[in-house]
């Protein structure tokens, strides 16, 4: 594709896009998608893009309890599928070939001769447990196959059976049960609770005791203990304390130890020990003032691997449990890491990284002399590292003086003149933009000439717990300022076009690309809304039952008169009359988060007051499109918008 300065008339492959049109040479959507308004898409852009589109990743997803094969997740050819990977940088042998995602993966813990993973149906993430003959490559389905949530798959250790979570019981309450895989339609209820916010920890190594997580927002955790015979439950951590995680809990070499996260009297989440008989809580990584994401222990108990969010990077740590003294593993690349896990052998421990110029991969690192052997080597495409860009840490005062920052990706160095901007908001909102790999997106820093920036507005979590907590409630559309600021910013900055700027955002970064179109239409050019919340009163009465009352926690409850108020007079959907520039809404028609109705009452008023409104669905997705033929015309069709409405 080429461009002029100004990137007023985009041309394919030596053809105008009137040429393109009349060779009728575009990209039709698939039978799956409903398409409104959207311009026509020449082949040639399709093929322009293929560059950046066919990157894939994989991720650790299990390693074998008897040798040290591991279990990989990575995307050949629609979905995310299991392959099996016997040795550094070896063949992936594909083990799983289905139309949807594969997620939730655990081997049967003594011999390894099966997996037990979760799969759903068209993203209505009701996943249901399935059991994988690693011989014959057959499932078998193991829970009800209905509208139930099950998953947080925990092992006894001698392979006899699993528990596992369900909502199964009335779709709401996420209870816990137990289940021999050779007799699944016995499987049995060992904890009934209330909420949807409850999963497994942890199973004590004698099979007495389950740990227990009580999730009740983003600010706020509690951890349990399940005496199995007895079906007691008793409290490990006060539940009392109110605006504090204790997360993440795992026994140590008894049950009277119990190690775990949490930001009580600290601003971030720090590991740390609580004896059980005496109630002390002895905290290990108080030097570290940013948050100890998660952590794991070897099969002997006597090391530990902790992973830290360190300003958008993550860092490994490796701890020696008898001291508690503990090193960063210093010889890897800045970027992202996650999945770290121990061999059974207690010899290494295999990871996931990535970085700004490499998707993620899977990593081994000894523990004997400190070498990482790559095992994993996931193609890029056709893109090379000058295509693309990298991201550099900014920071701006909102309208209250607080300090606001996130990840700004430049266009390309070939382009000259002030470049359009893209603001891409992530959701959550407790959420985080991280410095991480663009992906398909380098298409719109090196050929587009469009800058990108990932901002993290108050609520964002990774910057301590009361920056987590500064949208709550009533304080919803300071977030929303926190954009605002950041239009100024971009004002002040010389290679930047304050008067092309694009919103683009997901889920609650949807509602937050909504109300900035309302707030700032006169500063921004256009909105893309993926799977966005257009009013938090039919939200909440719409979403899902198994989290409504969580997101209750975090937004307000609808059904107080006060909150109900605020939601309508915050509501995009009520505002539709200051909206001016154009909309491109997304939606999966199976979002049990964000129903499809939120996008459908925004698209239908919007048409109806006369504003440009693209629309694209997806009837055979849910929250946000995961098949690749979906995501790949989802991105066409945002390039075409951008190109009708923000470089022109």
């Amino acid at each position: 594709m080429k461009f002029n300065a100004f990137i007023l008339i985009p041309t394919f492959l030596g053809l105008t896009l009137v040429q393109a049109q009349q060779k009728n040479t575009g990209i039709l959507p698939n039978e799956n998608l409903i398409t409104e308004n959207i311009a026509f898409i020449p082949k040639e852009l399709a093929v322009q893009v293929k560059k950046y589109s066919e990157a894939r990743g994989a991720s650790l997803a299990e390693i074998h309890p008897v040798k040290n094969d591991i279990i990989i997740t990575t995307r050949f050819g629609s979905t995310a599928q299991l392959h099996r990977v016997v040795q550094p940088l070896g063949a992936r042998t594909q083990i799983t070939f289905f139309d949807e995602p594969v997620s939730g993966v655990s081997y049967e813990p003594t011999k390894g001769e099966y997996l037990i993973y979760s799969k759903d149906v068209g993203g209505n993430e009701f996943g249901q447990l399935y059991q994988l003959d690693l011989k014959t490559l057959q499932s078998t389905l193991l829970t009800d196959g209905g509208r139930s949530q099950n998953g947080g798959i925990t092992w006894r250790a001698d392979g006899k059976g699993f528990y596992f979570s369900s909502t199964k019981r009335n779709g709401g309450d996420r209870d816990i049960y137990y289940m021999d895989p050779k007799n699944p339609s016995a499987a049995k209820m060992v904890l009934q609770v209330k909420g949807g916010g409850w999963g497994i920890l942890d199973l004590s190594k004698d099979n007495s005791q389950l740990l227990i997580g009580e999730y009740i927002s983003a600010n706020e955790s509690h951890i349990w203990s399940l005496d199995i015979a007895s079906g007691k439950l008793s409290e490990v951590t006060d539940r009392a304390s109110k605006g504090v995680i204790q997360s993440g809990a795992k026994f140590g070499n008894s049950t009277n130890e119990i190690w775990f996260l949490t930001d009580k009297d600290n601003e971030f989440e720090r590991l740390a020990i609580l004896d059980v008989k005496t109630k002390k809580v002895n905290y290990l990584t108080s030097k570290i003032n940013w948050n100890v994401e998660n952590f794991s222990f070897s099969e002997d108990k006597k090391q530990l691997v902790f992973i830290t969010n360190e300003a958008g990077r993550n860092k490994m740590y490796l701890m020696n449990t008898k001291d508690q003294s503990y090193s960063e593993v210093k010889n890897i690349p800045t970027g992202l890491i996650g999945g770290a896990e121990f061999t059974k052998d207690n010899q290494s421990l295999f990871f996931t990284q990535s970085t700004a110029q490499t998707a993620s991969d899977v990593y081994r690192l000894s523990l004997k002399n400190g070498k990482i052997e790559q095992w994993t080597a996931s193609e890029l495409g056709e893109m090379q590292a000058s295509d693309m860009a990298l991201p550099k840490f900014i920071e701006w005062k909102s309208f209250d003086g607080l300090g606001i920052s996130g990840f700004y990706y430049p266009a390309a160095s070939k382009f000259t003149g002030k470049r359009p901007v893209l603001i891409q908001i992530h959701g959550g909102p407790e959420a985080q933009s991280q410095a991480s790999f663009l992906g398909a997106s380098n298409f719109y820093t090196n050929e587009m000439g469009v800058a990108m920036i990932f901002p993290n507005v108050r609520g964002s979590a990774g910057f301590g717990k009361t920056y987590l907590a500064k949208d709550n409630g009533m304080l919803r559309e300071d977030s929303v300022k926190d954009i605002g600021a950041l239009l100024d910013w971009i004002a002040q900055q010389p290679e930047l076009d304050k008067d092309r700027i694009m919103i683009m955002g997901g889920s609650y970064g949807g509602y937050m690309t909504l109300a900035t179109a309302f707030h700032y239409a006169d500063k921004i050019r256009c909105s893309v809304d993926i799977v966005g919340i257009s009013n938090f009163n039919t939200f909440l009465k719409n979403t899902e039952e198994y989290r409504r009352d969580l997101r209750r926690v975090e937004y307000g409850d609808e059904r107080i008169p006060e909150m109900a108020a605020f939601f309508d007079k915050m509501a995009p959907l009520n505002n539709t009359d200051k909206i001016k520039k154009p909309l491109f809404i997304i939606q999966g028609t199976n979002d049990p988060r964000v129903p499809v109705t939120e996008a459908l009452q925004m698209r239908d008023k919007l048409k109806a007051q006369g504003n440009t409104v693209w629309y694209l669905e997806a009837k055979d997705e849910g929250h946000g499109f995961k098949k690749k033929a979906n995501v790949d015309y989802q991105r066409l069709a945002v390039i075409r918008f951008m190109q009708e409405y923000l470089l022109k």
